[in-house]
C-alpha cells in the first residue's frame, strides 16, 4: 500500500509540533498538515522540520496553517489540541473548554475529510474520543483514541526496569482509562514468553501498577510546567504508522464498544487490529475476576465524565 496523501496534526503545541517531525522523518505522507490557532506557530514549526529533510532525507512536506481549510483532503487526521487540566479548575470545567474545541474540529473534518481515519489525543481522551466521533458522525471504526499504547509503553518501561531487561521483550498491555483507573493486564504480561507473575512479587508488581497510573503526572511533577510529550508522539506515530501501511497491528486503543468485554455506547482503552481503514475489530481477551472488576470500575468512570459532559450547557 502506498503512502498517505496527508496527515492533519491539530495542534502545534509539543505534542503536535513533536508528532509533526516524528511523522515527517517516517516519510509515511506526501505532506504533513500542522493546524493551529496561533499565528506564525504551526508555520514556524514547519519550516523547521522542513528544513532538516536534506539532513534527515525525508521527501514528505511539512506545511503550517490557522485555517481549518488546511484539513482537506486528509488521510489521517490526529487531534492534540485542548487544555491541560490546571490548578482551580474543575473536571467540568475542562470538559467545557476541551468539547469546545474538539467539536470545531469535528465538525470541519466532517465537512473537508469525511474518509479520513482521526486519531483522538485530547484529555479526557476517552471522553473526547466518544464525542469527536459523535460530533463528526464518522464510523466507530475510523474514530479511535490514543492511550493503552502510551500507557502500555510505560508500564512495559517500568517492568524492563525492575527486571533489567531489555524493554522490546516486555509484552503486556493496559485496558481501561488514561487515568486513575487503567488496568494493566498482569495475567496476560510477559517477558519473552515467561509469565511476569513468575518473574517479581506482587509487592513489586503492585508498585509498578500504581507507578504506571500515575506515569504521566510522576513526569508532570518533575517538569513542573508542562507535560510529557515524546513517549506520546512515539505513542501516536506508531498508531498512524499502522493504519498509514496497513500493518494489521493488534494495539491497545481507547475504541467505541458495541458489546465487547460486556459494554456499548462508550469508548474506552482494548485491543484492537489496527489497519488502513482503521479500527478493524476489537478483540477480547480473558481476564481474571479482579481484571475484569478493575475494567468494569474504569468505564463507569467514563460513562460518568460523559454524563458530565452531556449535562453542560451547549
Amino acid at each position: 500500500m502506498g503512502r498517505l496523501n496527508k496527515v492533519v496534526v491539530l495542534g502545534a503545541g509539543n505534542i503536535g509540533g513533536s508528532l509533526a517531525q516524528r511523522l515527517a522523518e517516517m516519510d509515511l505522507a506526501r505532506e504533513v498538515a500542522l493546524i493551529d490557532i496561533v499565528e506564525g506557530l504551526p508555520q514556524g514549526k514547519a519550516l523547521d522540520i522542513q528544513e532538516s529533510a536534506p539532513i534527515l532525507g525525508f521527501s514528505t512536506r511539512v506545511t503550517g496553517s490557522t485555517s481549518l481549510d488546511a484539513v482537506a483532503g486528509a488521510d489521517v487526521v490526529v487531534e492534540t489540541a485542548g487544555l491541560a487540566r490546571k490548578p482551580g479548575m474543575s473536571r467540568s470545567d475542562l470538559l467545557e473548554k476541551n468539547a469546545a474545541i474538539v467539536g470545531g474540529h469535528a465538525d470541519a473534518v466532517r465537512r473537508a475529510a469525511p474518509d479520513a481515519v482521526c486519531v483522538v489525543v485530547t484529555n479526557p481522551v476517552d471522553v473526547m474520543t466518544y464525542f469527536f466521533r459523535q460530533r463528526s458522525g464518522l464510523p466507530s471504526a475510523r474514530v479511535f483514541g490514543e492511550s493503552g499504547t502510551l500507557d502500555t509503553a510505560r508500564f512495559r518501561w517500568f517492568v524492563a526496569e525492575a527486571l533489567g531487561v531489555a524493554p522490546r521483550d516486555v509484552v503486556g498491555f493496559v485496558l481501561g482509562t488514561h487515568g486513575d483507573t487503567m488496568v494493566p493486564v498482569l495475567s496476560l504480561t510477559s517477558v519473552s514468553g515467561v509469565p511476569l507473575t513468575a518473574l517479581l512479587p506482587p509487592d513489586r508488581l503492585a508498585k509498578i501498577v500504581d507507578r504506571a497510573k500515575q506515569g504521566g503526572g510522576e513526569i508532570v511533577n518533575l517538569l513542573k510546567t508542562g507535560s510529557a510529550f515524546y513517549a506520546p508522539t512515539a505513542s501516536q506515530a506508531e498508531l498512524v504508522r499502522a493504519v498509514a501501511l496497513d500493518e494489521h497491528r493488534l494495539l491497545p486503543v481507547a475504541a467505541h464498544l458495541d458489546g465487547a468485554f460486556g459494554e456499548s455506547d462508550v469508548c474506552v482503552g482494548v485491543p484492537v487490529v489496527l489497519g488502513r481503514a482503521g479500527v478493524e475489530k476489537v478483540v477480547e481477551v480473558g481476564l481474571t475476576a479482579a481484571e475484569r472488576a478493575a475494567f468494569a470500575a474504569s468505564v463507569a468512570a467514563v460513562r460518568a465524565d460523559l454524563a458530565l459532559l452531556a449535562g453542560l450547557p451547549k
